[in-house]
């Protein structure tokens, strides 16, 4: 049976996208005021995350104890609340609506590795449209699109497109129902 020598395997820093002074200077930053459960700011952590690349909208709040892999990944729309916890293992590109909700200790990734072949890092983006609602605990995997006004039910895992005003849950995410019903 294969073993692959992962001594061998090409690393993560495929994806940084930037200067390793800069990775390994982001990493404090974010220790001490992102990751930073005592640093209750919403609006310093914002700061933090802009002066890094993040592109961030109006009326965002963003809880402590998130975690934030490349920030210059990261774009979130006007009003987005992240809860407490969350962490953007963003190897590649986070597109956030507006008026959406991630809520605690959510983990969206965008990465994952050729497993038959080499351990290479593989990426493709999430891209979470306006006005989803996605509860605490659940794991969305790159390459998904979660549509508008859709909700995630707690402790889903998300590994295919979810469509507009849906409700998903469960592992792997199934529909379950309509968000909003139309008026008859």
């Amino acid at each position: 049976m294969r073993v692959i020598d992962l001594a061998d395997a090409p690393g993560e820093k495929t994806a940084w996208d930037r200067p390793k002074a800069q990775v390994y200077l982001w990493a404090i930053v974010e220790l001490l005021l992102i990751t930073n459960a005592w640093q209750v700011s919403s609006t310093l952590r914002i700061r933090a995350l802009r002066l890094f690349g993040a592109e961030i909208g109006d009326g965002v709040i963003f809880r402590p104890r998130t975690r934030v892999k490349f920030p210059w990944k990261l774009h979130i729309g006007d009003r987005a609340w992240i809860g407490e916890g969350v962490w953007f293992h963003n190897q590649d590109h986070i597109h956030i609506g507006s008026d959406v909700v991630i809520s605690q200790e959510t983990f969206l990734t965008t990465g994952t590795h050729a497993y038959r072949r080499d351990m290479s890092l593989l990426t493709r983006p999430i891209l979470i449209e306006s006005g989803v609602w996605i509860t605490s605990r659940c794991m969305v995997l790159g390459g998904v699109t979660v549509g508008t006004s859709a909700l995630v039910k707690p402790m889903s895992l998300v590994s295919e497109d979810v469509a507009p005003n849906t409700i998903v849950g469960g592992n792997p995410a199934r529909p379950l129902g309509t968000r909003f019903p139309t008026a008859a």
